[in-house]
Protein backbone atom coordinates (compact mmCIF):
# COMPACT_ATOMS: atom_id res chain seq x y z
CA UNK A 1 0.00 0.00 0.00
CA UNK A 2 1.34 3.44 -0.93
CA UNK A 3 2.36 5.99 1.71
CA UNK A 4 2.13 8.84 -0.79
CA UNK A 5 -1.01 10.98 -0.31
CA UNK A 6 -3.44 10.50 -3.17
CA UNK A 7 -1.87 7.23 -4.30
CA UNK A 8 -3.78 4.98 -1.92
CA UNK A 9 -6.89 2.94 -2.62
CA UNK A 10 -7.38 2.08 1.02
CA UNK A 11 -11.09 1.74 1.74
CA UNK A 12 -12.03 1.76 -1.95
CA UNK A 13 -14.16 -0.98 -3.48
CA UNK A 14 -13.76 -2.07 -7.07
CA UNK A 15 -15.05 -4.55 -9.62
CA UNK A 16 -12.55 -6.38 -11.85
CA UNK A 17 -13.86 -8.24 -14.89
CA UNK A 18 -11.96 -10.18 -17.52
CA UNK A 19 -9.48 -12.30 -15.56
CA UNK A 20 -8.95 -15.59 -17.41
CA UNK A 21 -5.66 -16.70 -15.84
CA UNK A 22 -2.49 -15.32 -14.27
CA UNK A 23 -1.36 -13.88 -17.63
CA UNK A 24 -4.43 -11.68 -18.01
CA UNK A 25 -4.11 -7.91 -18.10
CA UNK A 26 -7.03 -7.78 -15.66
CA UNK A 27 -5.00 -9.86 -13.21
CA UNK A 28 -2.11 -7.39 -13.37
CA UNK A 29 -4.61 -4.64 -12.60
CA UNK A 30 -6.25 -6.58 -9.76
CA UNK A 31 -2.87 -7.10 -8.09
CA UNK A 32 -2.07 -3.40 -8.39
CA UNK A 33 -5.45 -2.37 -6.96
CA UNK A 34 -4.96 -4.80 -4.08
CA UNK A 35 -1.43 -3.57 -3.44
CA UNK A 36 -2.78 -0.03 -3.04
CA UNK A 37 -5.36 -1.24 -0.51
CA UNK A 38 -8.56 -1.75 -2.51
CA UNK A 39 -11.18 -4.38 -1.76
CA UNK A 40 -12.21 -6.23 -4.91
CA UNK A 41 -15.07 -8.09 -6.49
CA UNK A 42 -13.73 -10.54 -9.09
CA UNK A 43 -15.71 -12.19 -11.88
CA UNK A 44 -15.10 -15.38 -13.85
CA UNK A 45 -16.61 -16.38 -17.18
CA UNK A 46 -18.05 -19.82 -16.37
CA UNK A 47 -17.43 -23.07 -14.49
CA UNK A 48 -14.71 -24.06 -16.95
CA UNK A 49 -12.83 -20.84 -16.17
CA UNK A 50 -13.49 -20.89 -12.43
CA UNK A 51 -10.55 -23.15 -11.38
CA UNK A 52 -8.15 -20.79 -13.14
CA UNK A 53 -9.56 -17.62 -11.61
CA UNK A 54 -10.63 -18.62 -8.10
CA UNK A 55 -7.08 -18.99 -6.71
CA UNK A 56 -6.29 -15.52 -8.02
CA UNK A 57 -9.37 -14.06 -6.36
CA UNK A 58 -8.26 -15.71 -3.13
CA UNK A 59 -4.75 -14.28 -3.53
CA UNK A 60 -6.16 -10.74 -3.40
CA UNK A 61 -8.67 -11.69 -0.68
CA UNK A 62 -11.65 -10.80 -2.86
CA UNK A 63 -14.84 -11.08 -0.75
CA UNK A 64 -17.03 -11.28 -3.86
CA UNK A 65 -16.35 -13.90 -6.55
CA UNK A 66 -19.09 -13.92 -9.13
CA UNK A 67 -19.89 -15.53 -12.52
CA UNK A 68 -20.18 -13.17 -15.47
CA UNK A 69 -20.88 -14.21 -19.03
CA UNK A 70 -22.01 -11.08 -20.83
CA UNK A 71 -23.94 -13.17 -23.34
CA UNK A 72 -26.07 -14.69 -20.56
CA UNK A 73 -29.21 -12.67 -19.92
CA UNK A 74 -29.25 -11.05 -16.49
CA UNK A 75 -25.76 -12.06 -15.29
CA UNK A 76 -24.32 -8.54 -15.44
CA UNK A 77 -27.31 -7.15 -13.55
CA UNK A 78 -26.88 -9.86 -10.91
CA UNK A 79 -23.23 -8.90 -10.40
CA UNK A 80 -24.16 -5.30 -9.68
CA UNK A 81 -27.07 -6.34 -7.47
CA UNK A 82 -24.70 -8.48 -5.40
CA UNK A 83 -22.24 -5.59 -5.11
CA UNK A 84 -25.01 -3.23 -4.08
CA UNK A 85 -26.27 -5.66 -1.43
CA UNK A 86 -22.79 -6.36 -0.03
CA UNK A 87 -21.17 -2.95 -0.23
CA UNK A 88 -23.86 -0.40 -1.02
CA UNK A 89 -21.44 1.41 -3.28
CA UNK A 90 -18.73 0.98 -5.91
CA UNK A 91 -15.68 3.22 -6.31
CA UNK A 92 -14.24 1.88 -9.56
CA UNK A 93 -14.55 -0.85 -12.15
CA UNK A 94 -12.32 -2.44 -14.75
CA UNK A 95 -13.81 -3.64 -18.04
CA UNK A 96 -11.22 -5.93 -19.61
CA UNK A 97 -13.41 -8.08 -21.84
CA UNK A 98 -13.31 -8.54 -25.59
CA UNK A 99 -14.59 -11.25 -27.89
CA UNK A 100 -15.11 -11.88 -31.60
CA UNK A 101 -16.05 -15.15 -33.29
CA UNK A 102 -12.85 -16.73 -34.59
CA UNK A 103 -14.13 -17.15 -38.14
CA UNK A 104 -14.92 -13.42 -38.33
CA UNK A 105 -11.77 -12.26 -36.55
CA UNK A 106 -9.39 -14.16 -38.83
CA UNK A 107 -10.75 -12.83 -42.11
CA UNK A 108 -10.72 -9.40 -43.77
CA UNK A 109 -13.03 -6.76 -42.32
CA UNK A 110 -15.12 -6.77 -45.50
CA UNK A 111 -15.77 -10.50 -45.05
CA UNK A 112 -16.94 -10.43 -41.41
CA UNK A 113 -20.52 -11.49 -40.91
CA UNK A 114 -23.22 -9.22 -39.58
CA UNK A 115 -23.81 -11.52 -36.62
CA UNK A 116 -20.10 -11.76 -35.87
CA UNK A 117 -19.65 -7.99 -35.97
CA UNK A 118 -22.67 -7.40 -33.75
CA UNK A 119 -21.43 -10.01 -31.27
CA UNK A 120 -18.00 -8.37 -31.10
CA UNK A 121 -19.55 -4.93 -30.61
CA UNK A 122 -21.94 -6.19 -27.95
CA UNK A 123 -19.38 -8.04 -25.84
CA UNK A 124 -16.36 -5.79 -26.40
CA UNK A 125 -17.92 -2.32 -26.51
CA UNK A 126 -21.57 -2.06 -25.54
CA UNK A 127 -20.95 -4.07 -22.37
CA UNK A 128 -18.79 -1.20 -21.07
CA UNK A 129 -21.72 1.15 -21.56
CA UNK A 130 -23.99 -1.32 -19.78
CA UNK A 131 -21.55 -1.54 -16.87
CA UNK A 132 -21.39 2.24 -16.63
CA UNK A 133 -25.17 2.54 -16.46
CA UNK A 134 -25.33 -0.02 -13.64
CA UNK A 135 -22.39 1.53 -11.81
CA UNK A 136 -23.66 5.12 -11.73
CA UNK A 137 -26.28 4.54 -8.97
CA UNK A 138 -23.52 2.97 -6.85
CA UNK A 139 -21.23 6.00 -7.32
CA UNK A 140 -23.12 8.90 -5.71
CA UNK A 141 -19.84 10.49 -4.64
CA UNK A 142 -18.03 9.82 -7.90
CA UNK A 143 -15.87 7.01 -9.17
CA UNK A 144 -13.76 5.69 -12.02
CA UNK A 145 -14.53 3.45 -15.00
CA UNK A 146 -11.66 1.90 -16.97
CA UNK A 147 -11.66 -0.19 -20.14
CA UNK A 148 -8.89 -1.84 -22.17
CA UNK A 149 -8.28 -0.98 -25.81
CA UNK A 150 -5.49 -1.41 -28.38
CA UNK A 151 -3.56 0.53 -31.02
CA UNK A 152 -5.52 -1.24 -33.76
CA UNK A 153 -8.33 1.21 -33.03
CA UNK A 154 -6.47 4.06 -34.75
CA UNK A 155 -3.92 2.27 -36.94
CA UNK A 156 -4.22 -0.69 -39.25
CA UNK A 157 -2.53 -3.59 -37.41
CA UNK A 158 -2.08 -6.76 -39.45
CA UNK A 159 -4.24 -9.56 -38.08
CA UNK A 160 -6.34 -7.32 -35.81
CA UNK A 161 -9.04 -7.06 -38.48
CA UNK A 162 -12.60 -6.44 -37.28
CA UNK A 163 -11.51 -5.71 -33.71
CA UNK A 164 -10.00 -2.44 -34.96
CA UNK A 165 -13.40 -0.83 -35.67
CA UNK A 166 -14.79 -2.36 -32.48
CA UNK A 167 -12.03 -0.84 -30.32
CA UNK A 168 -12.43 2.49 -32.14
CA UNK A 169 -16.08 2.48 -31.06
CA UNK A 170 -15.03 1.61 -27.50
CA UNK A 171 -12.64 4.57 -27.34
CA UNK A 172 -15.30 6.90 -28.70
CA UNK A 173 -17.78 5.61 -26.10
CA UNK A 174 -15.16 6.34 -23.43
CA UNK A 175 -14.96 9.97 -24.49
CA UNK A 176 -18.71 10.45 -24.61
CA UNK A 177 -19.25 8.80 -21.23
CA UNK A 178 -16.46 10.91 -19.72
CA UNK A 179 -18.25 14.05 -20.90
CA UNK A 180 -21.64 12.86 -19.69
CA UNK A 181 -20.54 11.51 -16.31
CA UNK A 182 -17.90 14.10 -15.45
CA UNK A 183 -20.41 16.40 -13.70
CA UNK A 184 -21.23 13.46 -11.40
CA UNK A 185 -17.58 13.11 -10.45
CA UNK A 186 -17.15 9.92 -12.48
CA UNK A 187 -14.02 9.64 -14.61
CA UNK A 188 -13.75 7.32 -17.61
CA UNK A 189 -10.51 6.00 -19.10
CA UNK A 190 -9.36 3.74 -21.92
CA UNK A 191 -5.96 2.12 -21.36
CA UNK A 192 -4.11 0.92 -24.45
CA UNK A 193 -1.37 -1.61 -23.64
CA UNK A 194 1.29 -2.64 -26.09
CA UNK A 195 1.28 -6.23 -27.38
CA UNK A 196 1.12 -8.75 -24.54
CA UNK A 197 1.13 -12.53 -24.62
CA UNK A 198 -2.34 -13.12 -23.19
CA UNK A 199 -4.88 -15.84 -23.98
CA UNK A 200 -7.02 -13.36 -25.91
CA UNK A 201 -4.07 -12.10 -27.96
CA UNK A 202 -3.07 -15.64 -28.88
CA UNK A 203 -6.13 -15.76 -31.12
CA UNK A 204 -4.70 -13.08 -33.42
CA UNK A 205 -2.95 -14.05 -36.62
CA UNK A 206 0.76 -13.13 -36.91
CA UNK A 207 0.92 -12.33 -33.21
CA UNK A 208 4.54 -13.42 -32.72
CA UNK A 209 5.61 -11.08 -35.51
CA UNK A 210 3.66 -8.29 -33.82
CA UNK A 211 5.48 -8.90 -30.54
CA UNK A 212 8.86 -8.88 -32.25
CA UNK A 213 8.10 -5.66 -34.10
CA UNK A 214 6.95 -3.94 -30.90
CA UNK A 215 10.13 -4.93 -29.06
CA UNK A 216 12.29 -3.68 -31.95
CA UNK A 217 10.41 -0.47 -32.77
CA UNK A 218 9.23 0.86 -29.40
CA UNK A 219 11.44 3.69 -28.10
CA UNK A 220 11.87 1.68 -24.88
CA UNK A 221 13.12 -1.28 -26.97
CA UNK A 222 11.13 -3.62 -24.75
CA UNK A 223 7.69 -5.13 -24.32
CA UNK A 224 5.38 -4.11 -21.52
CA UNK A 225 3.97 -6.63 -19.04
CA UNK A 226 0.77 -6.93 -17.04
CA UNK A 227 2.43 -5.28 -14.02
CA UNK A 228 3.19 -2.17 -16.10
CA UNK A 229 -0.41 -1.96 -17.25
CA UNK A 230 -1.72 -2.71 -13.76
CA UNK A 231 0.17 0.06 -12.00
CA UNK A 232 -0.80 2.65 -14.61
CA UNK A 233 -4.44 1.60 -14.35
CA UNK A 234 -4.32 1.70 -10.55
CA UNK A 235 -2.88 5.22 -10.70
CA UNK A 236 -5.79 6.35 -12.88
CA UNK A 237 -8.20 5.12 -10.21
CA UNK A 238 -6.48 7.01 -7.37
CA UNK A 239 -7.19 10.57 -6.28
CA UNK A 240 -3.81 11.55 -7.72
CA UNK A 241 -5.43 11.28 -11.17
CA UNK A 242 -8.62 13.14 -10.29
CA UNK A 243 -8.16 15.68 -13.11
CA UNK A 244 -7.65 13.06 -15.81
CA UNK A 245 -10.60 11.71 -17.78
CA UNK A 246 -11.74 10.86 -21.29
CA UNK A 247 -8.31 9.92 -22.63
CA UNK A 248 -6.75 6.86 -24.20
CA UNK A 249 -3.67 6.19 -22.08
CA UNK A 250 -0.93 4.27 -23.89
CA UNK A 251 1.21 1.83 -21.91
CA UNK A 252 3.38 0.51 -24.72
CA UNK A 253 6.91 1.83 -24.28
CA UNK A 254 6.13 4.52 -26.84
CA UNK A 255 5.30 2.06 -29.62
CA UNK A 256 2.27 4.09 -30.71
CA UNK A 257 4.44 7.05 -31.77
CA UNK A 258 6.45 5.12 -34.37
CA UNK A 259 5.34 3.86 -37.76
Amino acid sequence: MSDIPGLSLQGRKGLVTGIANDQSIAWGCARAFHKLGAELAITYLNEKARPHVEPLAQAVAAPLFLPLDLRMEGELETVFARIGAAWGRLDFLLHSIAFAPREDLHGPVVDCSRDGFLTAMDVSCHSFIRMAKLAVPLMPDGGTLVTMTYLGSTQVVEGYNMMGPVKAALESATRYMAAELGPRGIRVHAVSPGPLRTRAASGLAHFDALLNRAAEKAPSRSLVDIEDVGMTTAFLVTDAAHRITGNTIYVDGGYHIVD
